[in-house]
């Protein structure tokens, strides 16, 4: 069911005893809450926020609108009031087979009668709850046909969730970590993406009270787009309207992301979070046209550096160490990797630009000796975030020729596009190391579908992923940095 709770409310206050305290008329000290307002006007406050014009729901109302236009336009058509025009299903339905890119069943074209009207809406109804499994409580028919507002809206943010942010696959997606992938919530996926796209000095931990100077908006912007607006954090605070103005402008015309939410609702302190997430969304998928008016500009505090390389443990003597090191973000820049030994000698570092869209490099290093080592990472000749690594460097590696590999997900066929499927490595007599799977997609691109690979038992590895497209994958599955017998495995998916 659709839920909307007020924002959070901003002020002074708590615990301990109040500096100016007030008395009623019997000289008895007027209790306050954490916010230093009496019962009264704490009565006040919340009946302003669930009143019918509070400025939250006129921000939402205004946000689910253009995102509906924004794809009901793709078959020239257009709603202005929610509340009413989706009475009939004629803008439902074609709402929901722009979203879904599927037909709904035989419904009426030309619905004249209060009949025809709820049975459009009850055909589009079932078609999201069977068709495409999205679940949908306490809603039906008559409460759209009757104008119900506050369930149509909860309908729509349904959609917006399972379509513009729980189905897309996002970068920096890794569905085998606690809270992340799979197990996410919408919520919690969009906070992710955008937690890693922005630079740690601006650390964002709401979609409300967080994004109201306008600062905000600006840095993920020229995160998405570097260059684009550089500047955003000489912004001063107090040009809350003009800095989100100039940023959400930007993303309009260079980005293609449309202003869902408007600058003036932005930096409203009680902006609607559900319309903050709805706008939000569109930035994982933007593209940077061409022409757009690039500053370059390179911040080695923008580089993201990842891999097992650099971890404090899991990697042994003689067998390549790989991290990752991505640039999208840091400008125009040249990647240098320095790698000591225990010894203070310096050992080679192979590094290989993949020329992907997040502009990564692949390192990789093979140790000679075990102990601490230290790796420095520099983007034009500036160290990166958390450099230097320090990995330890166990004994010598294991013998990748000894795993066993068995699962359907390593079959030539059987596996189905969108169906989770597995394999196991038993590397139990390999000796040292850990399994490492890389899965290249049909167009050859390696960074698309996740790998989840779990240790399940001493030298026991179990492989999990789920294909997106159809076609010949190749299954790449590594111990201790070297090809196990077999690999890389061919893997035709079928629709």
């Amino acid at each position: 069911m659709y839920n909307q709770s007020p924002n959070g409310y901003s002020g002074g206050g708590g615990s301990g005893y109040t500096e100016n305290p007030q008395y009623n008329e019997q000289g008895e000290p007027i209790e306050e809450d954490e916010f230093g307002r009496t019962e009264e006007e704490f009565d006040e406050d919340m009946q302003r926020e669930l009143a019918d014009d509070a400025p939250w729901k006129r921000i939402q109302q205004n946000t689910f609108t253009r995102w509906a236009n924004e794809h009901l336009k793709l078959v020239n058509r257009h709603c202005d009031d929610l509340q009413t025009e989706f009475g009939d299903g004629l803008n439902l339905i074609a709402l929901i087979e722009v979203l879904s890119q599927k037909k709904v069943p035989r419904y009426t074209k030309r619905p004249n009668f209060r009949s025809q009207k709820l049975e459009n809406v009850s055909v589009v109804l079932d078609f999201l709850e069977n068709t495409e499994r999205i679940r949908l409580v306490n809603i039906d028919a008559t409460h759209i046909v009757d104008g119900k507002l506050k369930l149509i809206l909860g309908l729509i943010w349904t959609l917006i969730l399972h379509y513009s942010i729980s189905l897309p696959m996002w970068e920096f997606e890794q569905p085998d970590a606690p809270g992340l992938g799979r197990d996410a919530t919408p919520k919690q996926k969009l906070m992710n993406w955008i937690q890693e796209k922005l630079p740690p000095e601006l650390p964002i931990t709401n979609f409300t009270s967080d994004w109201n100077d306008g600062r905000a908006i600006g840095a993920l912007v020229d995160a998405c787009a570097p260059g684009l607006y550089p500047d955003w954090n000489k912004r001063d605070p107090r040009n809350a309207l003009e800095n989100a103005k100039e940023a959400m402008d930007l993303a309009e015309r260079w980005l293609g992301i449309p202003q869902l939410i408007q600058p003036h609702e932005m930096i409203n302190p009680r902006v609607d979070e559900q319309s903050m997430m709805t706008y939000l969304s569109q930035y994982p998928n933007a593209k940077l046209k061409s022409g757009a008016p690039i500053k370059p500009k390179t911040n080695s505090a923008r580089v993201r550096c990842y891999g097992k390389g650099i971890e404090p443990s899991g990697n042994q003597v003689d067998a390549p160490a790989k991290f990752h090191v991505e640039t999208f973000a840091a400008g125009q820049g040249n990647v240098e990797v320095i790698v000591i030994n225990p010894k203070g000698q310096r050992e080679k570092c192979d590094i290989e630009f993949r020329n992907d869209k997040n502009q990564t490099y692949d390192c990789t290093y093979c140790p000679t000796m075990e102990g601490q080592y230290k790796v420095i990472v520099k983007y034009g000749g500036q160290e990166v975030p958390k450099s230097p690594f320090s990995p330890y460097i166990e004994g010598k590696a294991g013998d990748a020729s000894r795993c066993l590999v068995h699962g359907p997900g390593l079959e030539p066929n059987g596996v189905m596009v969108d169906k989770p499927t597995w394999f196991e490595i038993d590397a139990a007599n390999a000796g040292n190391g850990l399994a490492e799977v890389i899965l290249v997609n049909p167009q050859g691109r390696q960074d698309v579908v996740p790998v989840s690979v779990k240790q399940v038992g001493p030298g026991k590895f179990r492989c999990e992923y789920v294909p997106r497209e159809p076609g010949l994958h190749s299954v790449n599955v590594f111990f201790a940095g070297r090809p196990i017998p077999n690999s890389p495995y061919g893997v035709n998916v079928a629709s």
